[in-house]
């Protein structure tokens, strides 16, 4: 009996060592945490916390949470950007490696802020304390999404002026690159091999501060406007000479006469 005993306690003890719940290489867990309002007890935010993976420079995994950065935009991977000397570089895997370095071996965690289009949730990521989505902006590896968040947008105008990261050279906007992988947005560089602000702003691509959204006149007279998601985006140049515009919202382009594009 006694031989019985040590026999089933020995057997324990190895299942208890192989159990999933014990391996090192078992699947780690990502725990959410709601957060409630103290007064009403009404939900404010979820919170996400765990092992991460990174997919891109604005996009990351938490177990099966596929959440987008809140606010920023990163050159998508199979983007490309020109150096000062205008030479193509990497741009997009840099700001992947980028938001891997930032995260390293720490646990991230992310407050949701919304739910997209695409079931994605989009977050706010910190790991030992640092914004990712701050820090990717204000390194010059991330536009600030100004069309759905002006949060990090006084980070990229910093990131701007100093020629951090993708600003050094030129970049393509990546919204710009999503609707047109093929065709690439190369300005005419100077002797720096780079345009100035003030060129782009002249030569109706840069738009004046957090106002993104173009007021064109047509050959036809009409005025259509067009958000960075417009398919025309891209290909529209504004002339404030012409009575074209920058708008800072759709509510204000429609009240001063313009319209969204058909189709």
């Amino acid at each position: 009996m006694t031989s019985l005993i040590i026999i089933a306690l020995i057997g324990a003890l190895a299942f208890w060592d192989e159990a999933p719940w014990q391996s090192e290489n078992g699947p780690s867990t990502v725990e959410p945490v709601v957060i409630t309002d103290a007064r009403s007890g009404s939900t404010l935010a979820t919170r996400l916390t765990g092992p991460v993976r990174v997919v891109d420079g604005d996009t990351i995994r938490l177990g099966a949470h596929r959440i987008r950065l809140h606010g920023i935009d990163a050159p998508e991977s199979d983007q490309a950007c020109l150096d000062p000397q205008g030479a193509p570089w990497a741009c997009g895997d840099a700001a992947t490696e980028r938001l891997s370095d930032l995260i390293g071996d720490d646990p991230v965690y992310c407050s949701e802020r919304d739910i997209d289009r695409y079931q994605r949730i989009i977050g706010e990521c910190f790991a030992d304390g640092s914004n990712l989505n701050a820090a990717l902006v204000a390194e010059g590896f991330a536009f600030a999404y100004r069309r759905f968040s002006l949060d990090y947008a006084a980070l990229e105008d910093e990131a701007r002026e100093a020629r951090r990261g993708i600003w050094a050279g030129t970049v393509q906007a990546p919204w710009d690159h999503r609707r047109d992988p093929q065709h690439v947005v190369i300005p005419d560089v100077g002797a720096t091999g780079s345009t100035s602000a003030a060129q782009d702003a002249g030569s109706g691509l840069q738009p004046p501060g957090d106002c993104v959204i173009k007021g064109n006149i047509n050959r036809g007279g009409e005025r259509i406007y067009h958000t960075p998601d417009s398919h025309s985006y891209s290909r529209t140049r504004i002339d404030e000479s012409r009575g074209e515009h920058w708008f800072c919202t759709e509510e204000e382009a429609r009240a001063a006469g313009w319209r969204a594009p058909r189709g």
